[in-house]
Parts: structure tokens; C-alpha cells; sequence
């Protein structure tokens, strides 16, 4: 049964691989490398499971929480982006007042 989990697992990987290749913008992208990210963290809880290594899971939480800290700082240098294009005497008439 958990040979099963993992190849499916495995499945849903290469169809979230495929989404990021094929994802015509830049969030279907970060979508997809999210996707595969929690995917790998529960095939390591799988595998961790099947050898009884719970050193696996300490791992998988590491794993998770930097892709969680990659995917934010990526969306963050992609929103923010714009701003950088701009030359700077535009970009002090697009920030709010602060009166």
C-alpha cells in the first residue's frame, strides 16, 4: 500500500513537472515548483515510514519549511520587479502620499 502512495506520489510529481515547463506565466511556474517541493516532503514521510527512520522526518520538515521561505522570496522578487524596471523619478509618483 505505500508503494502505491509513493508512486503516485511519483505521478503527481511529473504532472506538476509538466505544469512548470508548460505554464505560460511566471506563477504557474512557482506553482508547480511549490507543488513538487510538497511533494517531495510527503514522499520523504513515506519513505521514512517504510524503512523506520525517523530522522527522515526531521528531513521532510527542513525541506518544507525552506521551500515554503523559497517560494515567498520568489514571489516577492517577481511582484517587486516592476518597480525595479521603472527609473527612479517614476517610481516616487507611484508610491502613496504620506500626508
Amino acid at each position: 500500500m505505500l508503494e502505491v502512495c509513493g508512486l503516485a506520489l511519483l505521478v503527481t510529481m511529473g504532472l506538476a513537472l509538466c505544469r512548470g515547463v508548460l505554464g505560460p506565466t511566471i506563477f504557474d511556474r512557482v506553482l508547480a515548483v511549490n507543488m513538487i517541493g510538497t511533494k517531495t516532503v510527503l514522499l520523504l514521510a513515506v519513505i521514512a515510514f517504510i524503512y523506520e527512520r525517523p530522522d527522515f522526518i526531521d528531513l521532510a520538515l527542513t525541506y518544507a519549511l525552506i521551500n515554503f521561505i523559497s517560494v515567498i522570496a520568489v514571489l516577492q522578487f517577481v511582484q517587486n520587479r516592476s518597480l525595479r524596471d521603472l527609473p527612479t523619478g517614476q517610481i516616487s509618483k507611484n508610491t502613496p502620499n504620506d500626508n
